[in-house]
């Protein structure tokens, strides 16, 4: 397909697909894009992955070793490889450490996160996340299918219209691995240097680049 009919796609299925279940979402984009179709977690639990093995056995599952995680996050990983029908994927940023987060996080998360990823995701048409409309503002019109226009690229988020309390419903009747910091104060999950403990009710996000004004790391925005 050419990319006026990759965004063309990616309009229509975003009306269509809207209110449907997450897993007919990802079966869409398998059944329209086959081999050329991703997905992207960042490991904090299972759950995309467990929904992706299920409707698309063996989808690619890209996972972003940025050389910064905390261990329970490739502990998840592994986990997520061996318990799931579908082919995890590291990607790696081959990067010293060079304390870069200290000086310009949004540089570090570029060179970390977001040059890898778009190089990971050249051989694809799209890509699907686990973006939530109710995760913060810049995420509350996130469409079940869009267009990436930085990447040319259609962009699929399967439980966008789903809630924490959804997420976690899924969890628990599944069985999924979850990432063993969530139960130790760490209710969204980034790299170690830059992620810290978040009070009891105060913003899930809030302990992502605690302190900078920083909100994002450039993956979905």
């Amino acid at each position: 397909m050419t990319e006026n009919d990759l965004r063309d796609v990616a309009l229509r299925a975003g009306r269509d697909l809207e209110g449907a279940p997450a897993a007919d979402v990802i079966r869409w984009a398998v059944e329209t894009f086959g081999e050329r179709f991703a997905i992207a977690s960042s490991m904090e639990t299972g759950l995309l992955a467990h929904l992706a093995g299920t409707a698309a056995p063996g989808v690619d599952v890209l996972f972003l070793d940025t050389g910064y995680h905390f261990a329970e996050t490739i502990g998840t990983r592994d986990a997520v490889g061996a318990m799931y029908d579908v082919n995890v994927v590291t990607i790696r940023a081959d990067l010293p450490d060079d304390r870069l987060y200290e000086r310009d996080p949004d540089l570090c998360c570029r060179l970390r996160k977001v040059d890898p990823l778009d190089a990971a995701l050249a051989p694809y048409d799209a890509w699907a996340s686990g973006v939530r409309r109710d995760e913060s503002p810049a995420r509350a019109v996130t469409p079940v299918v869009g267009w990436d226009a930085k990447r040319s690229m259609v962009k699929v988020n399967p439980i966008a219209a789903w809630t924490q309390a959804e997420a976690d419903a899924y969890v628990a009747e599944h069985g999924i691995v979850r990432n063993l910091l969530l139960d130790d104060g760490y209710p969204s999950i980034g790299c170690a240097p830059c992620t810290r403990r978040v009070e009891p009710g105060a913003d899930p996000r809030s302990g992502r680049w605690a302190g900078t004004g920083k909100t994002e790391c450039g993956l979905h925005v």
